[in-house]
């Protein structure tokens, strides 16, 4: 499981102008079941995606696809971690 980061580099304009184009892609890895979870942070200055994925390697391949990085709004930092407890609704995500 991977928790990636993004934080605006850009002003907020910029990030207006890619946003279409990135939720597009992101509805995309939702319709492939990689993306579990994604939204913006509080204050407005990036977003958080959750996503179930086999390797860093993927995630990384798959933020080089996002518009966000793409335009070069956003940078990017990625956590893996290992889910050893979940909500109920949550168990088929439990890796220990």
């Amino acid at each position: 499981m991977f928790i990636i980061a993004l934080t605006y580099i850009r002003p907020i304009a910029d990030i207006e102008a890619n946003l279409q184009a990135h939720r597009q892609f992101l509805d995309k890895y939702y319709a492939d079941g990689m993306f579990l979870l994604s939204g913006s942070k509080e204050p407005r200055n990036g977003g958080i995606i959750i996503a179930k994925a086999g390797s860093l390697a993927e995630v990384q391949k798959i933020v080089q696809e996002d518009p966000f990085h793409q335009a070069n709004v956003a940078e990017y930092e990625i956590t893996e971690f290992l889910p050893s407890k979940t909500a109920a609704d949550l168990v088929q995500y439990r890796e220990l």
